[in-house]
């Protein structure tokens, strides 16, 4: 079975601050990416791995990046949104691959099961994410900041990544966004958007996408541990 890993690492991380991308910020003496790309690699299931960075950070990640680890095959410049830097990603595919698996730069923390399990469901049901059932009260808020409604918890996931779909798929996902200038804040959207069947498999609270300062100082914390 062939998967192709599309890792958008393109964001500017302006919720972060500072110059630096959140995807290149330290994490206990290297950058968080490092951790995402390590934990992919080392799953032994990806075949081929897209890179897609900011413009201005393309050389720089070319030359620490591509190839390193060896599954790194082609480091591409991102778009204006998530959605269109992972198109980017996805047009650079070499050959059609079986599964193409997303997942964010800033997720270091991902497991192999997560990994295993999302590209497994992808092949038997065309489309997984990965995601976290909701345990918190969520509340509605009009524009005036006030509370206009308590929403019902029950089945309501927090969606994470890795997300994993049959390549052919989300091939016609992309084509019917692009063609409506459709965006969803994740690729599953695309898929429901397609109305195509997405599976979820439960993810973790581990999983956090660093895009504050504090998931950062949590980040250390789980680096610490392991």
């Amino acid at each position: 079975m062939s998967v192709c890993a599309v890792v958008p690492a393109g964001g500017l991380g302006t919720r972060m601050g500072g110059t630096v991308p959140k995807q290149f910020l330290n994490l206990n003496g290297k950058p968080i990416l490092y951790y995402t790309l390590k934990a992919l690699q080392e799953s032994g299931l990806i075949s081929e791995l897209i890179l897609v960075v900011p413009k201005k950070e393309y050389g720089n990640a070319c030359d620490q990046w591509l190839g390193k680890p060896e599954i790194v095959t082609k480091v591409v410049v991102g778009g204006a949104k998530r959605q269109d830097s992972v198109y980017n990603g996805f047009c650079e595919v070499s050959r059609e691959p079986e599964i193409v698996l997303v997942h964010d730069g800033v997720r270091p923390f991902l497991s192999h099961k997560m990994i295993r399990e999302t590209i497994n469901a992808a092949r038997e049901y065309g489309a997984a994410i990965t995601a976290i059932p909701v345990h918190d009260t969520i509340k509605r808020v009009d524009a005036s900041g006030l509370v206009s409604q308590t929403v019902e918890r029950e089945n309501l996931w927090r969606v994470q990544t890795p997300q994993a779909f049959q390549y052919k798929i989300l091939n016609e996902a992309f084509k019917k966004a692009n063609s409506e200038n459709f965006y969803g804040t994740d690729e599953g959207t695309l898929i429901e958007h397609l109305g195509a069947p997405v599976k979820v498999i439960e993810g973790s609270e581990k999983n956090i996408k660093i895009t504050q300062p504090e998931d950062l100082e949590l980040s250390e914390t789980y680096i610490s541990k392991t």
